[in-house]
């Protein structure tokens, strides 16, 4: 297994991230929990829209915390720490702008 120098605590930004992504997906969802509530949190657009920003950063800081960790790890070395790094950010930039194309297509 590689990296380990912040005990794979960057997952963590992961399951955040992912957890935010939930909450815009469902936030106006009508269906009900298991506890009978509904489970849409009904947030303004504008709300859900800095929700969105802070996803975007939270998977930008996600890919940082992992290839700074493969680095201070010894498992990359600078030019790898580098080119991984912009390979990484470059494939969640494409992911982003795939996303909103789609976005604005569908409204």
């Amino acid at each position: 297994m590689s990296g380990g120098h912040f005990d794979y605590q960057q997952y963590h930004i992961t399951y955040i991230a992912d957890e935010v992504e939930q909450l815009i997906r469902t936030n106006e969802d009508e269906g009900l929990n298991e506890w009978g509530d509904k489970r849409g949190r009904f947030y303004r657009k504008e709300v859900i829209g800095e929700f969105t920003n802070g996803l975007n950063l939270l998977r930008m800081a996600a890919i940082y915390a992992q290839r700074i960790d493969w680095l201070v790890s010894d498992d990359d070395g600078e030019n790898e720490f580098l080119e991984r790094l912009q390979e990484d950010l470059g494939k969640e930039i494409d992911g982003l702008q795939r996303k909103r194309k789609r976005r604005l297509g569908a409204g």
